[in-house]
């Protein structure tokens, strides 16, 4: 059995972690972070997240929260999440990292701080979405240059960063297949007279609204006809238990920086 704490407890995505964890029978929480000022801090995690693990206080310390544990679930914000893994390659704690919204320079950190500690960092901890990554590079090598590549991604109102990291990361794909440079053919929305749709963009959409969990579809059209390849989750449960599959994974690992299509054997 492995000890996982969980950052961002009260969260909707915290609180779905934690009953995953609750349900299998190869992990027990042991540890709760939460942000500073947060109403939960100082209350047993069991009342936060409605489930049974009883005598783990929730904190806003790092130390407190991690101390002794043998993975941590991160789903936070991006500096949060660098502080987080800062803590775990001087510890020795796996972590796994699903938070979006970072920068390349965030992205540079966690490489570098991967030489020192076990890290599956992901945009998408979903079985589902991980395949679909897989089924974008195959159809994009098939289709070549002369079907044109859109995405739309929709999610809940309280998203904050857009596109999602899930689309950010089906474009690298499709981009990486045909050869392209994604930050030269990436075309974030349109608007006005923007002319005639260049052969080789990559177009990313976004829509907020209602309580969306993730919905993403990927199209490639030609002249005559148009494939589409979508995965929509129902349920913050599928990403919930992705993760922590992914810690159970990172158990015997050496240090490295993964993915989840490490975890799920794809490579």
């Amino acid at each position: 059995m492995i000890s996982i704490a969980i950052t961002g407890i009260a969260g909707r995505m915290g609180k779905t972690i934690a009953g995953i964890v609750e349900e299998n029978p190869e992990t027990k929480l042991s540890g709760a972070l939460e942000v500073s000022g947060s109403n939960a801090i100082g209350k047993d995690a069991s009342l936060i997240t409605g489930v049974g693990t009883e005598g783990v206080i929730v904190t806003d310390s790092m130390e407190d929260a991690f101390v002794g544990c043998d993975a941590i679930i991160d789903f936070s914000a991006p500096e949060a999440s660098i502080k987080n893994l800062e803590f775990a390659a001087d510890s020795g704690s796996a972590i796994v990292i699903g938070t979006t919204g970072l920068s390349v320079q965030h992205r540079d950190r966690i490489k570098e701080l991967s030489n020192d500690a076990r890290v599956v960092f992901a945009p998408n901890m979903s079985v589902g979405v991980n395949l679909l990554f897989k089924l974008i590079a195959e159809a994009a090598k098939a289709l070549g240059d002369e079907y044109d590549i859109e995405i739309v991604e929709a999610h809940h109102r309280h998203k904050v960063d857009a596109p999602s990291g899930t689309a950010l990361r089906a474009a690298e794909v499709a981009a990486t297949a045909l050869g392209r440079d994604i930050d030269k053919v990436a075309i974030y929305g349109r608007q006005g007279i923007i002319g005639e749709r260049k052969s080789q963009e990559i177009g990313i959409h976004s829509v907020r609204a209602g309580d969306i969990v993730g919905d993403h579809t990927v199209t490639f059209a030609a002249p005559g006809e148009r494939i589409e390849l979508t995965h929509k989750a129902h349920s913050r449960s599928t990403f919930a238990a992705g993760s922590v599959r992914a810690a159970l994974w990172l158990a015997d690992k050496p240090n490295g920086l993964y993915d989840m299509h490490d975890v799920l054997g794809f490579k």
